[in-house]
């Protein structure tokens, strides 16, 4: 990468990363580009050089966390853990997002997880319940899970399930520091294996 192009993506980084915060603090449609601008600290006119419009950062803003999370996740999938592991694996990745990226976790939930138009667009939120319903059908053929639970509808309830407590972290409805999103991880997990589990 060249010096010129590095400093082009510090700037689009840095462009981001204000963005995430104004977003979490006063929610996308409150929030103007010059807010953007103001809290990196650069002149209004230069978010215009990297974005099209404040649609567009939302986006980028999604993409790019979306991307690594994804990419995370299906690093789990491709070991040959037992299912619940990796189950276990999964669950912790999204969950413990909280911890390391709360901003970005409350911009995806208030502004994607709400607004159908938006999800509708991305497309993306649903390829978690893909990698997990793929993790339960093996497990169902290799004998760890239950023969009588349809994929797809469980890894919609898990998935769900993950995505409801990420919602009540959010929204302030549930307790969410360190030692409660561990909490949380283990009751979820007992919940969750304990249906799954083939007896």
């Amino acid at each position: 990468m060249t010096e010129r192009t590095q400093g082009v993506e510090d700037k689009r980084r840095l462009l981001l990363d204000a963005a995430v915060r104004v977003f979490a603090r006063k929610g996308y449609h409150a929030s103007r580009v010059g807010d953007i601008a103001v809290e990196a600290g650069v002149a209004h006119g230069l978010l215009y050089h990297y974005f099209a419009s404040k649609d567009q950062v939302l986006e980028a803003v999604f993409h790019e966390n979306w991307s690594v999370l994804q990419a995370r996740i299906a690093s789990v999938e491709e070991t040959d853990e037992p299912a619940a592991d990796q189950l276990r694996h999964i669950t912790a990745i999204v969950l413990r997002t909280w911890l390391h990226l709360p901003d970005v976790v409350r911009v995806v939930i208030r502004e994607f997880g709400r607004s159908p138009e938006l999800a509708e667009r991305i497309g993306e939120l649903a390829q978690p319940i893909d990698v997990i319903q793929r993790v339960i059908a093996r497990g169902i053929e290799r004998g760890e899970f239950r023969r009588d639970i349809e994929p797809r509808v469980a890894a919609t309830v898990v998935y769900g399930s993950i995505d409801e407590l990420l919602t009540a972290w959010v929204l302030d409805r549930l307790p969410a520091g360190e030692e409660d999103v561990a909490a949380a991880e283990k009751t979820f997990f007992e919940i969750t294996l304990n249906g799954l589990l083939a007896k």
